[in-house]
């Protein structure tokens, strides 16, 4: 790994950055494949992670908290939908939205992405304390806040 043995100045900690999240997305398009499970992007699994945990959403919920437009967060839930993962329900108190919700695909895709992303924590935070955890967690948390109230 190149990356340590960079001298240090303020770009190196973005490139470092950027390596972490893209090991971390091979990383997990190896495991899905090795489960013949489809490749998915990071903003599909946050999708179907967010139904895991309610049990329907509008594409509007969805879009806001995947923070993407209206539009992406359609052609996502779509491809989400032409893999079988997830179903769309007519919601009957709007009939211009629908609700998405998983399948039972979906859910069976969603327990095994959760032993992925189990495996996935503990290849990050490998010989690291409690502390250490938390602490880049913290520091971390403060970088990503500069950029939630605007993209500028």
């Amino acid at each position: 790994m190149y990356f340590f043995l960079m001298e240090y100045d303020i770009s190196s900690t973005i490139s470092l950055v950027s390596h972490i999240h893209s090991a971390a997305a091979d990383f997990l398009r190896v495991r899905l494949n090795q489960h013949g499970l489809p490749n998915l992007s990071s903003s599909h699994g946050f999708i179907l992670f967010l139904l895991s945990k309610e049990e329907k959403l509008t594409m509007s919920q969805v879009a806001k908290r995947i923070n993407r437009d209206k539009s992406t967060a359609t052609a996502l839930v779509q491809k989400l939908k032409n893999s079988g993962l997830v179903e769309t329900l007519a919601n009957k108190d709007d009939g211009r939205s629908k609700f998405i919700m998983l399948t039972a695909k979906g859910r069976e895709y969603n327990k095994i992405t959760a032993k992925l992303s189990t495996e996935l924590i503990e290849k990050f935070y490998k010989d690291f304390t409690q502390d250490e955890r938390r602490q880049v967690y913290i520091l971390l948390s403060r970088i990503s806040s500069h950029f939630e109230s605007n993209l500028l």
